[in-house]
């Protein structure tokens, strides 16, 4: 067959709609080939040049980058926060908490961090912790609150420390934020950028308990006139409304001397137990907040549990698809593929507040 040639230095074929057609065959029809000759092998489905770029002529397939189809995620993990401690017991301390959404802290003092890339249709495992449990034996620590996360096979893990216990028969617990010390203990600390510690309890008269460590502050200390208040948690907008999270637990009333107890941190810290065999409040669900110490005791009572922790994704998707085992908070309810619009704008929030499993943006 004789060979065609243009001549002119510029072909136009703006003008039409469809695609140039290159000559195709199979990797066994490929001709010896001759320099700037293209053809489409129709067994690697990809399309090959035939040029001495290396010095050595040859075909070689176009290079073609890959598409970044990736899309960008605010998010605010936080751990479920600590019990307090029984009998004259410290405050329980927060959930760690970590946040990268509009330039807001995260705890302990730590500033915001960077927003995560996620791909379509990748599994990302979100873990919200429960809090830590109750305890009603006497001269006992509470519980730390459980770990929340982020996993993925593509990023790097965004994972968060529950909160410490607060002090009862021993030192309050390290966790996110501290556990706050009995008056003859010692205060746990935070994790570095994620919380802070508890506060210090007064070991002699006035038996006084220190205050669980907050996202935003350390617990109180305790003071001759009271115990401790617990730190202060954090506010976000991430869900279009300011809303304060991750406060310590009070510390309990000391009943030999009639000094108050302190109070739960902003954010939805539990109160400590405000009377003699007064059971501590519970931190509020959701925040990772801690429990508050009970107060003096002669006979039973329970710390304030911890509360349970959070998951919040902030991105313009406006679908998920959402695994077993996990609750997720939206107008239309737990599984719903929809997430919440905030305040007309084209963000969309997705609020894990339950439990674990994937979620699947499309």
């Amino acid at each position: 067959m004789a060979t065609t040639k243009v001549t002119t230095d510029v072909i136009d074929m703006s003008g039409n709609a469809g695609g140039l057609t290159w000559v195709k065959g199979t990797t066994a029809q490929q001709p010896s080939g001759v320099i700037g000759e293209i053809r489409e092998d129709t067994d690697t489905k990809r399309t090959l040049v035939y040029t001495n770029q290396t010095g050595s002529s040859e075909w070689r397939n176009l290079k073609e980058e890959a598409v970044d189809s990736s899309f960008t995620v605010d998010f605010l993990v936080i751990a479920g926060g600590g019990s307090g401690g029984a009998n004259y017991g410290g405050g329980g301390g927060a959930g760690g908490y970590r946040n990268s959404f509009n330039n807001e802290d995260s705890g302990g003092g730590a500033a915001s961090e960077t927003a995560l890339n996620l791909s379509p249709s990748t599994n990302y495992t979100l873990t919200v912790g429960p809090g830590g449990a109750g305890q009603s034996s006497l001269n006992t620590n509470g519980n730390n609150g459980t770990a929340s996360s982020i996993t993925g096979s593509d990023i790097t893990d965004i994972t968060t420390v529950g909160g410490g216990a607060g002090s009862g028969g021993g030192n309050g617990a390290i966790g996110g934020s501290g556990g706050g010390a009995r008056y003859n203990y010692s205060n746990g600390a935070g994790t570095l950028n994620q919380g802070f510690a508890g506060g210090t309890g007064i070991g002699g008269s006035p038996y006084t308990q220190g205050g669980g460590g907050g996202a935003g502050s350390a617990g109180d200390n305790a003071t001759s006139s009271q115990s401790g208040n617990g730190g202060s948690g954090l506010v976000s907008s991430i869900t279009g409304s300011s809303v304060p999270r991750a406060g310590g637990g009070g510390g309990g009333f000391a009943s030999d001397l009639s000094k108050p107890a302190g109070s739960g941190g902003s954010g939805g810290g539990g109160a400590g137990g405000a009377t003699a065999n007064a059971s501590g409040a519970d931190g509020a669900l959701n925040t990772g907040s801690g429990g508050g110490g009970t107060g003096g005791q002669m006979s039973s009572a329970t710390s304030g549990a911890g509360g349970s922790g959070i998951v919040i994704l902030r991105c313009t998707k406006a679908t998920a698809t959402l695994g077993s085992g996990i609750t997720v908070n939206s107008t239309a309810g737990p599984g719903s593929v929809n997430g919440v619009s905030i305040g007309g704008t084209s963000d969309y929030y997705y609020s894990a507040t339950l439990g674990s499993g994937t979620i699947t943006f499309s």
